[in-house]
């Protein structure tokens, strides 16, 4: 006889488990998971099309034998291979699309084999309305401080450097994969899918203290292709500012550096110059072509901060956000000075949050 499997609603702290199985499709585990998540599936997506499919047009009898034999045959697999060597001891916990038929698959063979283990009742479904819930009532109580100033001025060094530090810092680009401009994505590591982005947003604000501030970057409704969730959005809005203040001489400096993985594949570079045409004129996009082919990035990075990027970007109250309620300066981006400024950050931001 099959031993109880406890179902839980979302563990509050899923260290408790040795792992967390998803054992739904590769393509459902892709769009978004459970943080740490391993992949399991009881059926590939191909399989999960077949029973869907014998399920609408033939029968659900036909479609619920077909997909039994498939799930066997993929839980003995995970069991000779990924499951086999796991001790007598461990402890997992297991979830599928709604916490039906294939989670309650997997898990009631694990449990008869003496393993300890869980479900999620209601499955991902369920995670993902506390993942929405979460954000909706936990961003307007954020004690957000925001980092304003022009492209490349240093922001993202900056929250890298507070949270070095211990601050608490909210990383969108990172979470999104995303530097937040035209050059920013790299097609060689896309961006995630929209609740997945949503996911690591919620897994964020899991470990924030809503009593501390928080430093985050000011960013547009979108990066790239990703919505920044509402709640949060309008929180940032109105939330008051701290402008970075660096020269353009610092900022193309940086840029050119920060990019570097785009020197040397011109045919990347040339397409993205001519998803400017909108803005420039054909002779601005020939002239920045020829500037990149010779080798020339720092006077193209200065040329497209000045005449694109900065003619566009306003950090003084004009845009979405608030007047800065102070400046902090940044003159170079070398390790003294973004420390340096990342403490005088620390200073200022406590007393505009009064």
């Amino acid at each position: 006889m099959s031993r109880h499997v406890e179902n839980l609603v979302l563990p509050a702290d899923l260290t408790v488990f040795d792992e967390v199985i998803d054992v739904r499709s590769p393509g459902e585990y892709e769009e978004d998971r459970i943080f740490g998540a391993i992949n399991l599936p009881v059926l590939n997506d191909a399989e999960r099309v077949k029973v869907g499919t014998i399920y609408k047009q033939v029968s659900a009898f036909d479609a619920r034998k077909i997909g039994a034999a498939l799930v066997s045959r993929n839980i003995a697999l995970h069991l000779e291979t990924h499951l086999a060597e796991k001790p007598k001891d461990y402890r997992v916990l297991v979830y599928c699309w709604r916490g039906g038929q294939r989670s309650g698959s997997l898990a009631t063979v694990l449990n008869d084999i003496g393993w300890e283990v869980s479900l999620i009742s209601g499955g991902y479904k369920a995670y993902r309305s506390v993942v929405v819930e979460t954000i909706e009532t936990k961003a307007p109580a954020l004690k957000l401080v925001v980092l304003n100033g022009y492209t490349g001025a240093g922001k993202t060094l900056l929250l890298g450097e507070l949270h070095r530090i211990g601050e608490q810092v909210i990383d969108l680009e990172g979470m999104a994969n995303h530097k937040g401009s035209v050059f920013g994505g790299d097609p060689d590591d896309p961006q995630p899918a929209q609740k997945q982005f949503e996911s690591f947003i919620y897994e964020k604000l899991e470990q924030i203290d809503l009593s501390r501030p928080v430093y985050i970057e000011a960013e547009s409704a979108k990066i790239g292709r990703l919505n920044l969730p509402n709640p949060l959005w309008q929180k940032l809005k109105n939330s008051p500012v701290i402008e970075v203040d660096s020269p353009v001489e610092a900022r193309a400096r940086y840029l050119a550096g920060d990019y570097e993985e785009w020197i040397g594949n011109l045919g990347r570079v040339h397409e993205t110059i001519d998803r400017l045409a909108g803005f420039h004129s054909n002779e601005t996009l020939a002239r920045w072509k020829t500037m990149t082919e010779a080798g020339e990035w720092h006077p193209f990075v200065t040329e497209l901060l000045t005449e694109h990027y900065d003619t566009r970007y306003t950090v003084d109250g004009s845009g979405n956000y608030h007047i800065p309620s102070a400046r902090v300066p940044l003159p170079s981006h070398d390790k003294a000075a973004i420390t340096k400024a990342a403490k005088e950050i620390t200073k200022i931001g406590p007393t505009i949050l009064l």
